[in-house]
This record gives C-alpha cells, sequence and structure tokens, in this order.
C-alpha cells in the first residue's frame, strides 16, 4: 500500500468516531472489532464516493481503475466500486450474484459474476482488501453490500421521496444491510433478529436525515416525505431558512416519533443475545434515542445546526435501553 492510499484509509475510518453510535468499541472481542471496521470502511467508502466526498487528487479513483477524467462520475465511481467488490467474492472463492435472491430488492450492477473457477484478481482498494478476510471469516453473502452501493446510486438519481414508504424501500438498502451484516459477523443472525434489526436500522437512518436537513438540501436532496412537507405545510423554501419555523419544526417532531417507533423494536433485539452483544445492540438502539432527545433538546430546530447527542445523553439512553424490559 502506498503512503497516500494508507492515510487515506485511515482518514476514512477515522470518520468512525464522529458517528452517533460507537461502530466497534473496546469491549468487544478484537476480531468483532477488526471485522466490524472492515464493514465500516466499505460503507463509509462507497457513502463518500455517492456523495462526492473523497479526499481530493483522484487516488480512489486510481484504486479502482477509474480513468481521471472519470473521477468526478460519481456513476462510474460506484461501477468500478462494485467490480471491486465482486473481487472480493471471487478471491474468497465465493460467488457474486448478477441479481438478488427472490424478495430481495433489485441490485442492478454493470459488473457480471466472476465465472465459475476462473482467476481473480485481488480487490485494487486497500478498503475492500480488508474485507476479504472478513467475508472468509463469516461466509459473508455479496446482497446487502450491493445494497449499499445501490442506494448510492439511487441517491445519483433520487432526489425526493412522495411518500414514507418510499423512504423505507430506500432506508432497506441505505442502512438495513448493515444491521444484517453486524447479526452476521456476531453469528446471531434469525429471521425475528433481522426484522427488529431492520427496525431500528431503519430509524438510525431517518434520525440522521433529520439532523442533516440542512447539508442534504445543499447536496439538492430531501429525505422527508412530500406528503408529510403538504400534511404541515411545509415547502421546500421553508427548509433553507437559517433556522426552523414553526411548520418545519412541527414536520420534524412528527418524524422523529416514527423514528422512535421504529427504536421501541429494538429491545427485544438487544434482550435477545448475551453479554457483550448485548452492550453494542444497546449502544446503536441508544445511540438512535440519544440523537432523539438531542432533536427534542434542540425543540426540532434542524436548519440552524444539526443536533448531535453528547455522550452524557447517549450513556443516559444506551442504560436506559438495557433496563427496558425485553
Amino acid at each position: 500500500m502506498t503512503a497516500d492510499a494508507d492515510a487515506q484509509t485511515r482518514a476514512v475510518l477515522a470518520k468512525a468516531a464522529r458517528e452517533n453510535f460507537p461502530v466497534a468499541p473496546w469491549f468487544l472481542p478484537r476480531e468483532w472489532r477488526d471485522d466490524l471496521m472492515a464493514v465500516y470502511g466499505f460503507a463509509r467508502l462507497v457513502d463518500d464516493i455517492g456523495d462526492g466526498d473523497l479526499a481530493p487528487g483522484g487516488h480512489d479513483a486510481a484504486l479502482l481503475g477509474v480513468a481521471p477524467g472519470q473521477a468526478g462520475d460519481r456513476l462510474a465511481m460506484l461501477d468500478a466500486f462494485e467490480a471491486d467488490l465482486r473481487r472480493v467474492f471471487g478471491h474468497t472463492g465465493a460467488t457474486a450474484p448478477s441479481a438478488a435472491p427472490v424478495g430481495a430488492p433489485a441490485l442492478p450492477g454493470p459488473a457480471p459474476a466472476p465465472a465459475p473457477g476462473a482467476a481473480v484478481a485481488p480487490p485494487g482498494h486497500p478498503l475492500l482488501r480488508a474485507l476479504v478476510p472478513t467475508v472468509r471469516r463469516h461466509g459473508l453473502t455479496p446482497e446487502p453490500f450491493l445494497g449499499l452501493i445501490e442506494a448510492n446510486r439511487q441517491d445519483q438519481k433520487v432526489r425526493r421521496y412522495a411518500t414514507y414508504d418510499e423512504l423505507l424501500a430506500y432506508c432497506e438498502l441505505s442502512a438495513n444491510p448493515v444491521g444484517r451484516l453486524v447479526l452476521a459477523i456476531t453469528g446471531t443472525a434469525t429471521p425475528e433478529r433481522v426484522r427488529h434489526s431492520d427496525a431500528v436500522c431503519t430509524a438510525l437512518q431517518i434520525v440522521e436525515h433529520l439532523q442533516d436537513v440542512a447539508e442534504d438540501l445543499g447536496r439538492d436532496r430531501i429525505y422527508l416525505p412530500a406528503e408529510d412537507m403538504d400534511r404541515f405545510g411545509v415547502t421546500e423554501k421553508d427548509l433553507a431558512a437559517p433556522s426552523a419555523g414553526a411548520a418545519v419544526r412541527t414536520l420534524v417532531a412528527f418524524e422523529a416519533e416514527r423514528a422512535e417507533r421504529l427504536l421501541e423494536r429494538g429491545v427485544p433485539l438487544t434482550h435477545s443475545v448475551r453479554g457483550r452483544l448485548r452492550l453494542l445492540l444497546a449502544g446503536f438502539t441508544g445511540g438512535g434515542r440519544a440523537v432523539v432527545r438531542a432533536l427534542r433538546e434542540a425543540r426540532y430546530d434542524v436548519l440552524a445546526r444539526p443536533p448531535r447527542p453528547t455522550k452524557r445523553g447517549l450513556l443516559l439512553e444506551v442504560v436506559a435501553t438495557l433496563r427496558r424490559e425485553g
């Protein structure tokens, strides 16, 4: 790995410290921490590609084999990233499918799966090379990773969501795969836990969007359902104001309450496991509840500045989650 690539990899992984909840806290076994950070590195990098937040210089494009002239083309970068992801699964001996299984979201991709038995080069990007041992150890499948890539493709094409159901379908791609990967890495996935995890991850995505209304609008994206904006009399011009008016605050409070109800489903998930994993899952659910607390304490004004939970607020909500009945 070159010095530039190594520095950029460290910079991507360092963003874990700024998340609403701990990504791979110290109390977990070292192997789990390493695997969770490998997954985080993938998820963070694909989001940075989709948001146009890559480090300047075109190093990521070069690592993915993208021509310098296309480094600013996010769809071309996502296509190259998917091709590199498929090398992860080819390199571990798994086969990356070209379509999702029946009942899962459609995940179209430009790169076909490698032919069985064909020699596959290792991934070009160091964050994807770091994913290879994690995939091998836990027998991970490509679908969750492809979902995260497809969510970022959708971000390039879909800027508004008409209904809450449309937003939930987006969260199925952009958030729920992360929880499923956590369950797979910890060896605790069951259909019931996956359902509860999906609810928590969707809630975490929604509250993050509520924190970042102004930032998202600056990217010409609105994740507040249009039907809800109409219901509360909120216009796009209202979202561009320096602080939130009464209608915007009422809308944000409504969406926060929805997210809080989803987080309630995380309580049985947390209490269905034991030991350090219970604490980790309580951190995810408590992190979401801490954001809702921060929104409430800011009186739902998400435009003046993004409300962020304090460490104390996070700790209080984690403890409350652990004490709640499953």
